[in-house]
């Protein structure tokens, strides 16, 4: 299952980690696709900003799923918090 989106990239208050947040729609689809998922009900996913592509996990939160987007990755890319970044996320625990 993959998904695509456009969102802003926002820094967790009061620390250094960057996440950007997957629309609603997306995420309900996701979660009727994979259950409850993994611990802290994270999911596997593929993610691509840019020439960037990396494995890691999208946690959900209030508003949505999370994926927390690492340094090399908004080095790479020059991207920065406010930033509006374009996301594909291959989603590795759904099933075929």
């Amino acid at each position: 299952m993959e998904v695509r989106f456009a969102t802003e990239l926002w820094q967790h208050k009061g620390g250094t980690w960057h996440f950007v947040t997957m629309p609603m729609d997306l995420t309900d689809d996701v979660k009727a696709r994979v259950g409850r998922g993994r611990g802290f009900g994270s999911v596997r996913v593929r993610a691509t900003i840019g020439a960037m592509t990396w494995t890691t996990s999208i946690f959900p939160a209030t508003d949505g799923y999370v994926l927390p987007v690492k340094r090399a990755v908004r080095d790479a890319e020059g991207i920065d918090d406010g930033d509006v970044v374009e996301v594909s996320l291959d989603v590795l625990d759904a099933p075929d």
